[in-house]
């Protein structure tokens, strides 16, 4: 009897893994059969290990499906704010056009929809490889110097891509915290224009020029976007010193409201002009400033528009426009030029 439990322990202290693991089938059909090594071991390799593979597999599915629907609700209660933008403007005292009160969640959703997508795809690709390192342990593959191996090349490629990975947490909050969308026209400090592109890394702009800029996330450290909710046609109008100010100033406001509510502008103007008075005292003349809110990136052809009407207006009421002069004072001492 002691002969034979020797024996057996020796068996299972063998290389093969079926016998190092208790409570295992392996374990279970060898000790039914009497020390059947064989039939342990086919039962190990065509039964015990596919079961626990598929179960793997079935595992890291399900967690797949639930991770989709989780990431998704998350991802969407957090970028459903509890105080809309143009709520949280009317708490401070910033009249918010009827328009844009009632503005669709195209652009939320948008944004919802590609960060979830950008979560989901990182906590899949994680659960996978969780899953692969889990059957590659049951299949007997020793996961020791393949995790160390994995370990070295993790803290080298962090030293050598501190770059990628600051853009790409910066491209992370950018979408979280909605600084721009695709369509936007901003400011990042190095280049201006339209958001053709945005990725985890860079985002492309094309600039009135045409040009294509591609800036990386993590090197803009303040971004100017001149298309959120509404923008501003602001234009500064120079008149003589001589000039009635408060006739000026109607013939402006006049003819900047004309331009407004006409076909081609009536739509994109929010609110009506303004003029606010004078801006600055010149060398050359009066600064006179008029305002009035559009729909974004509609300010710069409606600003053109404007100046050319108050050209043709000043033309018609004799308003002048001033040019650069200056007062050349003359000195005359009688001394000889040397």
């Amino acid at each position: 009897m002691l002969a034979t439990t020797v024996a057996r322990m020796h068996l299972i202290a063998s290389t093969d893994a079926c016998y190092e693991q208790s409570g295992n089938l392996c374990r279970w059909v060898y000790d039914r059969t009497d020390g059947n090594e064989t039939l342990a071991n086919l039962t190990d390799w065509f039964i015990d290990k596919p079961v626990r593979i598929v179960l793997i597999v079935i595992v890291a599915m399900v967690l797949t499906r639930l991770a989709r629907r989780w990431v998704k609700n998350v991802v969407e209660r957090i970028l459903s704010p509890e105080v809309t933008p143009t709520e949280r403007l009317e708490r401070i005292g910033i009249d918010v056009p009827e328009a844009l009160e009632a503005a669709p969640s195209e652009r939320r959703s948008a944004r919802a929809h590609s960060v979830s997508v950008l979560l989901t795809s990182t906590l899949i690709v994680s659960i996978w490889v969780i899953a692969g390192m889990l059957i590659l342990g049951t299949v007997g593959i020793d996961l020791a110097p393949l995790i160390a191996g994995a370990g070295i090349a993790g803290i080298a490629l962090g030293f050598g891509a501190q770059t990628l990975v600051r853009d790409c947490i910066a491209g992370l909050f950018m979408m979280l915290e909605d600084q721009y969308g695709i369509g936007d026209i901003v400011d990042t400090g190095e280049a201006t224009g339209v958001v053709e592109d945005i990725s985890l890394r860079t985002t492309v702009l094309r600039g009135i020029d045409g040009t294509v800029w591609h800036v990386p996330n993590g090197v803009v450290q303040r971004i100017g976007n001149k298309s959120q909710l509404w923008s501003v046609a602001l234009l500064d109008i120079d008149v003589a010193y001589g000039t009635d100010i408060e006739r000026a100033k109607a013939a402006l406001l006049e003819t900047a409201t004309e331009v407004c509510h006409s076909e081609r502008f009536a739509e994109v103007v929010l609110l009506d002009p303004e003029v606010l008075g004078v801006e600055a005292l010149a060398a050359d003349g009066v600064t006179l400033r008029v305002t009035t809110r559009v729909r974004p990136g509609s300010q710069w052809e409606l600003q053109r528009a404007i100046r050319e009407a108050i050209k043709a207006r000043f033309d018609a009421d004799g308003i002048e426009i001033p040019f650069p002069q200056r007062t050349v004072w003359m000195r005359s001492d009688g001394a000889e030029p040397e």
